[in-house]
């Protein structure tokens, strides 16, 4: 089965900027909370992930694109400490991590504009991955990697701490219902994590369309102790993030979007 980010809700088809994954409510038969420490654990600790599966299904031209350009532009997941500079073909440059991108739009137009960043980026829905990889080869961008892989993981395990210039998550899925809330991606312990992966002075540009989802992402970003807001609540859109036909097509609805910019303190 294929794989996609979790946050793809409801008009998910529409965003053309990705979304990032959240985190699975806990199972109580899943095998991951079968050990005695584990139970003792918050469940975002047991369970956390950046992404739930989906099926999906892969086009003609996703499948060439991963074929001529997987070998290029995707990372295999490694359980070790990836060397960035030589994961970007010898290059040294400021990179960001981007949780789940949906079809790629945003990420490679962000790649485009931002050509002196590095983008690795994760996601495991197949067809996203191959859609990404077919803008790269359309576009001709060299700035971007792919890692097929839940974040968490290559957070854990791949990349050191303080070493990203910056985090994307944007539209996570809200889990609208309040019941579902512990679902969502942005809570304290995963942004701690977030924050220490960060170099002094990185950044976390989260965005929502969903109002108490944004006051939600606020409220715990605000309260991380290794983060400050660079606004005085909301940030203006930074330039590099693009409107999607989602977001203008709610804009002339009268429907928000929400963007938080914090950055890591000294």
């Amino acid at each position: 089965m294929s794989h996609a980010p979790q946050n793809s809700h409801d008009h998910s088809e529409d965003h053309g900027d990705g979304h990032a994954g959240d985190v699975p409510a806990p199972d109580n038969g899943d095998a991951g909370d079968s050990s005695p420490d584990a139970s003792k654990l918050h469940p975002l600790h047991r369970r956390l992930k950046s992404f739930v599966k989906r099926a999906g299904r892969t086009t003609d031209g996703q499948a060439r694109a991963f074929a001529e350009l997987g070998p290029l532009f995707l990372l295999p997941y490694t359980p070790e400490p990836l060397d960035l500079t030589a994961a970007f073909g010898g290059r040294e440059a400021p990179t960001v991590l981007e949780i789940g991108f949906g079809m790629g739009e945003a990420t490679a137009h962000i790649a485009t504009v931002r050509p002196d960043t590095n983008f690795l980026c994760c996601e495991v829905h197949e067809p996203g991955v191959g859609a990404l990889l077919k803008r790269i080869g359309e576009q001709s961008i060299s700035n971007i990697r792919i890692c097929a892989h839940d974040a968490v993981d290559v957070l854990d395990h791949m990349l050191q701490a303080g070493t990203l210039a910056g985090v994307h998550v944007f539209f996570p899925d809200p889990w609208h219902k309040k019941r579902h809330n512990k679902r969502r991606l942005i809570q304290p312990e995963f942004v701690t994590k977030l924050a220490q992966h960060l170099r002094p002075g990185g950044y976390i540009h989260c965005a929502t369309d969903w109002q108490p989802y944004a006051e939600q992402m606020l409220e715990v970003l605000a309260a991380e102790p290794l983060l400050r807001n660079t606004a005085e609540a909301y940030a203006p859109k930074p330039e590099y993030r693009p409107l999607t036909k989602f977001e203008n097509r709610g804009i002339k609805l009268g429907h928000g979007v929400w963007d938080l910019v914090f950055e890591r303190t000294a």
